[in-house]
């Protein structure tokens, strides 16, 4: 199979941007996707960041799902300790039925303490946030089988009530709303990762959630798919690339030339000149990238990123540089291309958009399959 296209949407803001400008670029990606053939768009959800100022991707979802046909959308995901988990397995379904399938969740533990804070968590943890994940989505799925249960647990109570069957009319008027998700089915879920040895990659291959990999380098790209693929087998189940999602930085225009021009001085350069790159390298996350570059860490810089780690350039050259990293890797089924702040002027954004789309995800196939591939010609 080739590989797909979605889009992951932070969404890098700048400063400044409205409420009601950041949820109107959400729902215009979201059309311009859809019409380019995009499988899927993932939302994210942040509290606390200037730049990444979504608290209610949910939102965006609902208003599209009026102007949109084919496009999945997911909750980038929902940060599951934030959140009572009946509140948000109700708030799921009904947002499952509303897009009438084309929904799956993202959850999350939350990657920014400020955000934790905010929720009454004063001092945030991986093991204790990962257990609350755990918890918590427990308690979704026992919401969603409608079925009787009282959970007393260590981060929260919850239960689903005994419910009489109905026998008046009006008892029926008085019966529980079902807000499970669409046609009674579970929705697929999908879990990040991005450090090496990430956390989130083994519980992905334990409960067989899709796995999506942030991209921080090659080694750690390879290692999510070691880590996903034990616990995978593990559990008993036959891990599969094409499930496999990878967030990148990607831009394409006609010529290398201009497609190189449009991200350095345009609002990708401004993003991670302002926000991106001081974050990475104050928080260690340039180090797989500048071992795969040999170069130190503290001299990386855009230009680096543009040429050496950001996938950039004409139809052509996109699909060279992604023909690579998979023969290096192994390959994934969707390129999330990670999404930026062209408001002002939209053009460029939509025409890459539309290139990545439909002359160059066409041109990109799993190492195994361009082989299938190959032989199937010969013979």
């Amino acid at each position: 199979m080739a590989m797909e296209t979605g889009l992951i949407f932070h969404p890098y803001m700048r400063p400044g941007r409205t409420a009601r400008q950041t949820f109107e670029w959400g729902v215009q990606n979201s059309i311009a996707c859809d019409k380019a053939g995009f499988t899927s768009m993932m939302i994210s959800e942040h509290a606390s960041q200037i730049w990444e100022n979504i608290p209610n991707p949910e939102l965006i979802m609902a208003a599209a799902a009026l102007q949109t046909t084919q496009i999945r959308f997911a909750p980038m995901a929902h940060i599951l300790p934030h959140q009572h988990p009946t509140k948000l397995a109700i708030m799921v379904g009904w947002l499952s039925q509303i897009l009438e399938g084309r929904y799956f969740l993202g959850i999350g533990a939350g990657a920014y303490p400020q955000a934790s804070y905010m929720h009454g968590i004063r001092d945030a943890e991986p093991q204790m946030l990962n257990e609350m994940v755990r918890e918590s989505f427990m308690i979704m799925e026992k919401i969603w089988k409608r079925e009787p249960f009282f959970h007393e647990g260590k981060f929260w109570n919850a239960g689903f009530p005994e419910e009489a069957p109905a026998e008046t009319e009006e008892d029926e008027q008085h019966m529980l709303a079902d807000f499970s998700p669409w046609n009674g089915a579970f929705p697929e879920i999908a879990v990040t990762g991005f450090s090496s040895n990430s956390p989130s990659m083994k519980l992905a291959g334990e409960r067989n959630f899709k796995p999506v990999s942030i991209f921080s380098g090659l080694d750690a790209l390879k290692r999510h798919w070691e880590i996903y693929s034990e616990a995978n087998i593990k559990a008993g189940f036959t891990p599969d690339r094409q499930r496999h999602a990878v967030s990148q930085t990607v831009f394409c225009a006609d010529t290398d030339a201009e497609a190189k021009r449009l991200v350095m001085d345009g609002p990708i350069g401004y993003c991670f000149n302002r926000y991106l790159i001081p974050i990475w390298q104050r928080f260690g996350m340039m180090d797989g990238f500048a071992k795969d570059g040999g170069v130190d860490p503290a001299d990386v810089d855009l230009e680096f990123l543009v040429n050496n780690v950001f996938v950039v350039g004409s139809p052509d050259t996109v699909v060279d540089k992604l023909n690579t990293l998979f023969e290096a890797c192994g390959g994934w089924g969707t390129l999330q291309v990670e999404s930026h702040d062209y408001y002002d002027d939209p053009s460029p954004w939509w025409n890459s958009l539309e290139l990545i789309a439909k002359e160059v995800a066409p041109r990109v196939k799993l190492p195994g399959a361009r082989e299938a591939v190959s032989k199937a010609a010969v013979a």
